[in-house]
């Protein structure tokens, strides 16, 4: 990767040598499958989006687009997984700027997206904290019913399944305790999961889980909270 970068620093338009290595046949067979196996071991649930969080992720994007700064085409850190969707059609070569020129966009690789956005847990949508949260929202639809609707979805499931775990800790069955663990981190729209971990000890929280004190207790459970995120 080192000495793909260096070739494109020497190259006289490195933007267009750039593409033509990532294009390359041998890079094509030889580092985007290992780039590809890497950042599905760090993607959320089972190998999902790092954007949307529901889709499966099948595309290598580069966060920063090459014909911004193609240098940063090899570079891992500049990696993400991402479905179809997200990087072809709606991020395409888009990459917003502040007036600082710092990018807008959230990297959630790199940086905690709770300092930008708020999940509305109730309706599956999220509210803007930031410009960035916005930029964000915006690209990648982050609003579209479909991914509400999952969110919703996820919010009501997962309170079933948190205790499932604990029926299953309680009579010392660990593979179903696992099952259960592993069925709450694999689900789609897996973000959910972490804004209710995050929102039940936040200030507000009894404002959050008004009508659901059950699901409050739950989240705030040290057993759970110990087990739970720690392995994801």
């Amino acid at each position: 990767m080192a000495d793909y970068t260096g070739d494109i620093g020497q190259a006289t338009v490195p933007k267009q040598r750039a593409k033509q290595l990532w294009k390359h046949t041998t890079v094509r067979r030889h580092v985007h499958p290992v780039l590809r196996g890497a950042l599905a071991e760090m993607a959320p649930g089972l190998e999902r989006c790092m954007y949307c969080g529901d889709n499966q992720g099948t595309d290598i994007d580069h966060f920063e687009p090459v014909h911004v700064n193609p240098l940063r085409t090899f570079d891992w850190s500049n990696h993400l997984l991402a479905c179809s969707l997200c990087n072809s059609h709606l991020k395409r070569d888009l990459f917003p700027l502040a007036d600082d020129g710092t990018p807008l966009l959230i990297d959630p690789s790199s940086e905690d997206p709770t300092a930008h956005l708020h999940l509305s847990l109730a309706v599956g949508k999220y509210i803007k904290l930031t410009d960035r949260g916005d930029a964000t929202i915006k690209v990648f639809r982050l609003n579209r019913e479909i991914l509400a609707r999952g969110r919703r979805n996820a919010y009501r499931i997962t309170p079933l399944l948190l205790e499932d775990w604990r029926a299953a800790v309680e009579k010392g069955d660990e593979e179903d305790a696992a099952a259960c663990a592993a069925t709450i981190w694999e689900q789609p729209t897996a973000d959910v999961v972490h804004a209710m971990f995050h929102q039940a000890v936040a200030p507000g929280a009894e404002v959050i889980f008004a009508d659901d004190h059950e699901t409050l207790a739950l989240l705030r459970d040290p057993l759970i909270r110990t087990a739970l995120l720690s392995a994801d």
